[in-house]
């Protein structure tokens, strides 16, 4: 079972993001809160933080994860990729971002994912911080050089679990770019095949499942 903390600044909202969230039996709203400050603590055992970004501003999450462990992971509900760049540098134990009008199925998909560690979001929001992404592995950090619109393209359809012909088709190009295309993307993710290369993909929020 997930167990999750709501946050929003309206009753209405909350009560909205409970009701989504709760109609997954895998999902448990465990409380609810107008923003981090009516907080003291986490109430033990939240896995995810889900909220608005007025409810969960950076500076009092940055003080918030200060007096927390295990970190809890995090999902945005924002139609603004620029405020997501700063979520990004906090020792969240994973997070994602998507829109205010997010369905239900969506908000499970992306709770659950979390919980498993995953970076998650929709790709307009995504998309935008893939120019410089990070990957935390224990004390070291790996700088991935970036990819190109393509080759995000190519890995996203990799996840989807489409063979080098299929993407071909599917981009219209030929198989023979597609191979040039895998290749350069296990070089640039210090990958040695699909599967770790599509695992990275979503770790480093490049790519959604």
């Amino acid at each position: 079972m997930t167990q999750v903390l709501v946050l929003a600044p309206t009753i209405a909202v909350r009560a909205g993001l409970r009701a989504l969230l709760d109609a997954n039996a895998q999902i448990e709203v465990m409380a609810e809160a107008a923003n981090l400050g009516e907080l003291e603590t986490l109430p033990v055992g939240v896995d995810v933080l889900v909220g608005t970004f007025t409810a969960i501003p950076t500076t009092d999450l940055a003080e918030f994860l200060q007096e927390v462990e295990p970190a809890p992971a995090l999902l945005l509900l924002t139609d603004s990729p620029a405020e997501l760049q700063e979520y990004t540098r906090l020792p969240l134990r994973a997070w994602g971002a998507l829109p205010l009008d997010a369905s239900e199925n969506e908000l499970a998909a992306a709770v659950l994912a979390l919980h498993e560690g995953l970076v998650v979001g929709s790709l307009p929001l995504m998309q935008p911080l893939t120019d410089q992404v990070v990957l935390t592995s224990g004390n070291a950090d790996l700088i991935v050089e970036e990819l190109t619109a393509r080759e995000t393209e190519v890995l996203q359809l990799l996840a989807y679990g489409l063979a080098n012909k299929q993407i071909a088709y599917e981009l219209d190009i030929s198989e023979h770019t597609v191979k040039f295309h895998v290749s350069s993307i296990y070089t640039k993710l210090g990958a040695t095949n699909r599967t770790e290369a599509v695992r990275l993909g979503v770790r480093l929020g490049l790519i959604v499942l």
